[in-house]
């Protein structure tokens, strides 16, 4: 049995070692300066794949580092609600990711991101970091290559990956409603 002097030493013993542990490994809270770069990370992604397809490049290959490189597919579950979904609305694999991208495996899909887009800019409306998780709500708006800008509003989920990199695991946009 524990008595008062050992129940208090082992308390902080073990917040030390958490303490310890934590300046080692370092925080997994998110901030807001990852989320940001997370966001301008996508945006070039989507730029990239573009340019791959419009200079005859492997922009399919770009399309998967994309999400490899940015999505928590395989390490969490993903909620993704893209654009120009319609009859399939939602891309819960990797597979079906990649397809809404470039086209592929769901029909309606022409390929997003090989539009292709000249530049994507994040106007974020608000963003909530809660520790090891960040929501960012807003508009981003995709310039097409005769420099006309195309609004769409957007959700974004931001967790830490097991590789220490902010991944997205929840992506809803769509286009705004027309005012009547």
């Amino acid at each position: 049995m524990m008595n008062k002097k050992t129940t208090i030493f082992a308390a902080v013993a073990v917040l030390a070692t958490a303490a310890s542990a934590n300046a080692f490994f370092g925080s997994d809270k998110l901030t807001k300066e990852e989320v940001l770069q997370a966001q301008e990370a996508w945006a070039q992604g989507i730029v990239t794949i573009g340019k791959a397809k419009l200079d005859g490049g492997d922009y399919r290959t770009a399309a998967k580092k994309h999400i490899e490189n940015l999505y928590a597919y395989g390490e969490t579950p993903v909620l993704f609600k893209p654009t120009k979904a319609v009859q399939d609305q939602f891309r819960g694999t990797f597979d079906e990711a990649l397809s809404y991208f470039v086209g592929g495996i769901v029909p309606e899909d022409a390929g997003f991101a090989i539009n292709p887009w000249t530049a994507v800019r994040f106007e974020n409306e608000g963003m909530m970091i809660d520790d090891d998780s960040a929501t960012a709500m807003g508009n981003y708006y995709f310039t097409t290559l005769d420099g006309t800008e195309v609004k769409v509003e957007y959700t974004f989920g931001y967790v830490r990956g097991d590789d220490g990199n902010v991944r997205i695991n929840v992506h809803h946009s769509s286009v705004p409603y027309p005012a009547s």
